[in-house]
């Protein structure tokens, strides 16, 4: 009997035997740290041997930088997310600029960008600055960094660069003994890089048994947290070395009161006092002598010298305007800025040609109106005002520039560099509904004119900000087709209003007098600019703490409008 049982019990054991040895196989495998390597170059994405894979700050971005000649480069959209939008580059003459205060730093984009021009003198440095590859540009780490302050580290085995542009208390821990970074939070994750004991890492995110942490060489992946010690508080060094760039700004003292005068050949010496004899409180006043007249930079000039003595007498600035807008009208031609403003040429020329009318004719500034500036020319647009910009400051005069309400269409203007180079930014607050938009509806209600100052706020500085008011408004028709616009001038208004037979009624969400009626089966509408509908902008105005007001233009105003301008101007107003 005993031999039977024997074997039996044998065959059992040895069946729990290999139970046991197959759990426990599943438990070691389960449990036991693999030893796979992760692909390092999926982990940072890099598909070519001279990719540079880029960690910022505590993050690894889509964007890379380049290996050439053993010089690490950053692309010009790179650049311009990361970095500094303030670089200008042209094609077609392969230049890269960048505009201090006081001068033009050129380089000449290849070979040839080893060396640094300042005043057209040129200093070399020991690499090229800016090469092309294909269609791209790039610039040198090193070079961005003369005017963008941010840190870098470069490694190997992939290459991939540690970058800092904003330096925070960061959380350090000590590894206490030899282990492994891993890719995810779990020990069958892919190792990313091996640390030591000693090894110092930052602490990102702390989870039950694991902790995201970045290495020495920028490795971003998670160690067990039983491995760290000596958790503390670290203040990372801003790096501050990069080129300081103080603009003196042109500042006129008090609320700037300027009114537009639109004066053309025949009346250009106007008299002052007779212009302005109705208006009160007047400090600037801003007449339009100039006008583009080609596309190289050349304009017609119309100032005067006994108009700008008779405004100094009467203690008011001269800010002389230079537009485009009716030189198609003037002189047959089309204006076209890009041609104007991607030259260097052109560019030179316009404002030496400005800078001889401030000189000969002892103008307090320069207001620029380029109101058909295209998207494709917005870069050059702003380069020109940079360097513009040095030659008004070295003059101690003003330069304005009138611009758009702030829209997507008009981002290309760039009011935020405008705001950091110009003197003032002018609102042009009217022609929310204009002729050919296709609706009738106000020139400049309240809600318009306040959101046009509060976006402009969000680039400019409140204290760089004049709001132009329009001393017109439309009236529109509206029966079959598309709604037709003739202008109303404020001191007609009254008397259209009277012919009207209607009693205009005040629209609180337009904060405007409002008339409509039937005619001849049509709808006749007018949103009315008068004085209650002036007081109301110049109250919002005096809210948002901007610089002042202009108005749009001299000469077509109610008179009763210049109490509240005067009340606005000197404080007064409740």
């Amino acid at each position: 009997m005993k031999k039977k049982i024997i074997p039996v019990l044998l065959a059992i054991v040895l069946i729990f035997l290999v139970i046991a040895i197959a759990f426990g196989g599943k438990i070691l495998e389960k449990y036991s740290y693999s030893k796979e390597r992760a692909d390092l170059n999926s982990y940072f994405n890099i598909t070519a041997e001279d990719e540079i894979a880029i960690v910022l700050q505590d993050e690894i971005v889509e964007e890379k930088a380049k290996l050439i000649d053993g010089v690490c480069y950053f692309d010009m959209a790179t650049v311009e997310k990361y970095f500094t939008d303030r670089f200008y580059v042209n094609t077609v003459e392969k230049v890269l600029l960048f505009t201090t205060a006081e001068d033009v730093i050129r380089i000449e984009i290849g070979d040839g960008s080893n060396v640094i021009y300042v005043s057209d003198t040129g200093t070399s440095i020991d690499y090229k600055a800016a090469v092309y590859e294909g269609e791209t540009l790039y610039i040198a780490a090193d070079y961005v960094k003369r005017y963008a302050n941010f840190s870098y580290e470069l490694y190997d085995s992939p290459l991939h660069m540690q970058v800092y542009t904003q330096w925070n208390t960061v959380t350090q821990a000590e590894i206490t003994k030899n282990t492994n970074i891993r890719y995810r939070g779990g020990v069958k994750s892919e190792i990313l890089t091996d640390v030591k004991a000693g090894d110092k890492v930052i602490v990102l995110e702390e989870l039950e048994n694991w902790c995201k942490v970045k290495s020495e060489d920028a490795f971003i992946g998670y160690v067990e947290s039983k491995y760290l010690t000596k958790k503390t508080g670290v203040e990372q060094l801003p790096v501050k070395d990069a080129m300081e760039i103080t603009y003196s700004n042109v500042h006129k003292e008090g609320t700037i009161n300027m009114v537009f005068h639109q004066v053309f050949e025949g009346n250009a010496s106007v008299s002052v006092s007779n212009a302005l004899k109705n208006t009160k409180a007047v400090n600037v006043i801003c007449p339009t002598w100039f006008r583009l007249s080609d596309n190289a930079g050349n304009f017609t000039s119309i100032a005067s010298a006994s108009y700008v003595e008779q405004a100094h007498a009467l203690g008011v600035d001269v800010w002389a305007l230079i537009t485009d807008v009716d030189s198609k009208d003037l002189y047959g031609i089309d204006i076209n800025f890009y041609d104007i403003l991607s030259s260097t040429e052109n560019r030179a020329r316009l404002i030496h040609g400005l800078m001889e009318q401030v000189d000969a004719y002892g103008i307090d500034g320069i207001n620029i109106d380029f109101e058909k500036v295209r998207n494709d020319a917005g870069t050059h647009f702003v380069q020109f005002l940079r360097e513009l910009s040095i030659e008004t400051r070295k003059r101690g005069i003003v330069l304005s520039v009138d611009n758009y309400v702030p829209t997507e269409y008009t981002a290309h203007y760039n009011r935020k560099e405008q705001g950091l180079v110009v003197d003032y930014v002018v609102i042009m607050g009217y022609d929310e509904y204009y002729s050919g938009c296709g609706q009738a509806g106000s020139n400049a209600s309240i809600n318009y004119v306040e959101n046009g100052i509060v976006k402009t706020k969000e680039d400019v500085p409140a204290e760089k900000i004049i709001n132009a008011v329009p001393f017109y408004t439309r009236v529109w028709e509206s029966g079959n087709g598309e709604p037709t616009s003739s202008t109303l001038t404020m001191a007609n208004q009254g008397t259209w209003v009277k012919n009207s037979g209607v009693e205009p009624v005040w629209l609180e969400e337009y904060c405007q007098n409002y008339v409509e009626y039937q005619t001849d089966g049509k709808t006749v509408q007018c949103w009315l600019e008068d004085v209650n509908s002036i007081q109301v902008k110049l109250q919002v105005m005096k809210a948002q703490q901007i610089a002042g007001v202009a108005a749009w233009k001299l000469g077509i105003e109610d008179v009763a409008v210049w109490d509240v301008m005067e009340q606005y101007a000197n404080g007064t107003m409740n």
